[in-house]
């Protein structure tokens, strides 16, 4: 356009008129401007941040137990799973820190993340990074933005088979490898990131024993981080959802001929001789991302207080998890009491509520026996201090479900909308027989956990509704109904089911 005004104008000029011609315009496209991402967003605004003074570290979980600071302590930067007697550990706050923010600062601050894609904190997880590891850099999080799961209003099933009006389940399976387990393995491998770069060879690779959810977890997110995984499995004892999770996300998968506690006990040998970092629960971080859960519960009633939380349990890190988020949120003065928590259990893997039979006079552990809610299939709990501190807290309970109750409960709840995983079946059914004897009212607020997606499960499922299951009357299923190829026949079974 510009070349042929310059050849108009030279036209347009008288004879002999000298015109000088306009310097030529080349128009060169410059490269695209650098888009940051939200990692790089997180970094260049954390530089003009003012720094805090909030920090946690590693201290027995004996003094917590007793409430006095024996004065042993560990960098969460070190690789450490236990005190110098062999207890566990535990990630202490300085709540002092914390509290120089009143409760109307942090409910604002947690409110005003839900829901964005800032890194990091639009997990929510990391929505509460100042509770969870406060000194992490935003650059070392290795996040999918988990959390945020959905509190469901289960009001036909409350109302129907239960005669409750105000029941709700926690979705903690809605999540990226459709389980809890997410929200612990984002803090721990977070963790990891950063002790790599900080003492380069000093881990070589994450490893963990798992009954199928935690393995899933810590393959996914050590492929985000680029970290090699590795995990014991109890051969032939998890769903093939679950197994194929890690094989998927490039772990080494163990199958080995024994029960979870087997595999337990391999990689605690196998840790303690390797530079290979364990994952397991006895590791306290992962805790510190199961307790946002009980942080979001109180966020999404707008901070008030439900009266019974129901959690499944087998190696008991959550129950302790969910009664260290609702303590916290106590503490620092957001709401002012915590929910009774009741811890349900498989018949079949209860030596936590043997232990509440008796009072917590004496605990021992248990052959667990097989059980469709295999991710809890465990009889030597490692956090069996954790949890029993927990419920004596929280006034809690203990309740256990037989294989007939859980999944009828669960296949019960199915028919309301719901897909239950076995684990979610055992909190039901453990809710079915409270509510039986007066123990939950019809009008007490109640939140039962559902620590997986129903898919994970579903040869389970397919088993019950085909009633190909030994022992179980399984008296809601709901298998297909075989029909010719033919109206009539069609109408027939119409007519009988729908009295049309």
């Amino acid at each position: 356009m510009q070349v042929a005004q310059q050849q108009s104008a030279a036209r347009a000029a008288p004879a002999g008129a000298r015109v000088r011609a306009r310097p030529r315009v080349v128009r060169v496209r410059s490269a695209a401007p650098h888009v940051a991402g939200i990692r790089e967003e997180a970094i260049e605004r954390g530089k003009h941040d003012k720094p805090e003074s909030f920090n946690a570290r590693f201290v027995p979980f004996k003094d917590v137990q007793q409430g006095v600071l024996s004065g042993e302590q560990y960098s969460l930067d070190t690789v450490q799973y236990r005190s110098k007697d062999g207890g566990l550990l535990d990630v202490y706050h300085d709540m002092d820190a914390l509290k120089q923010y009143d409760a109307a600062h942090w409910k604002k601050l947690f409110d005003g993340r839900v829901g964005t894609t800032a890194w990091p904190y639009g997990s929510g997880v990391w929505s509460k990074k100042e509770w969870v590891l406060p000194e992490l850099g935003d650059d070392d999080i290795v996040s999918m933005f988990e959390g945020g799961t959905n509190l469901f209003w289960a009001e036909r099933f409350g109302r129907e088979a239960l005669g409750m009006s105000d029941l709700w389940v926690k979705q903690c399976g809605n999540s990226h490898t459709g389980s809890f387990k997410d929200l612990g393995m984002t803090v721990l491998v977070s963790q990891v990131n950063r002790i790599r770069k900080v003492k380069p060879g000093s881990i070589s690779a994450v490893g963990c024993a798992s009954t199928g959810d935690t393995s899933a977890a810590l393959s996914a997110y050590c492929a985000a981080a680029g970290i090699p995984s590795i995990v014991f499995l109890p051969a032939d004892k998890i769903s093939l959802a679950q197994l194929v999770q890690p094989i998927a996300n490039g772990a080494l998968v163990l199958s080995i001929d024994t029960d979870f506690d087997g595999c337990m006990k391999l990689i605690k040998e196998v840790t303690a001789e390797t530079p290979i970092y364990l994952a397991n629960s006895m590791n306290s971080l992962r805790l510190e991302g199961q307790k946002t859960a009980a942080i979001e519960i109180l966020q999404q009633f707008d901070w008030q207080v439900p009266d019974w939380v129901i959690i499944p349990g087998g190696n008991l890190g959550n129950i302790y998890a969910f009664y260290k988020g609702f303590k916290m949120c106590k503490e620092l003065g957001l709401v002012d009491r915590i929910p009774r928590l009741v811890c349900a259990q498989a018949a079949n893997a209860n030596p936590l509520y043997q232990a509440f039979k008796k009072g917590w006079a004496s605990y021992e552990p248990v052959k667990a026996q097989t059980t469709f809610a295999s991710a809890i299939q465990i009889g030597d709990p490692v956090s069996i201090d954790r949890a029993i501190l927990a419920l004596s807290d929280a006034d809690g309970l203990v309740e256990e479900a037989s294989e007939e109750e859980l999944m009828d409960a669960a296949a019960r709840a199915d028919r309301t909308g719901m897909f239950n995983c076995p684990h979610t079946g055992v909190a039901l059914a453990a809710l079915t027989k409270l509510r039986e004897r007066g123990v939950i009212a019809p009008s007490d607020r109640t939140v039962v956990v559902s620590t997986a997606h129903g898919l994970k499960f579903a040869q389970s499922k397919v088993a019950y509704h085909s009633k190909e299951v030994a022992g179980l009357s399984c008296a809601y299923a709901n298998p297909p109904v075989p029909v010719r190829e033919d109206l009539g026949a069609v109408m027939d079974v119409l007519k009988k089911t729908f009295n049309i």
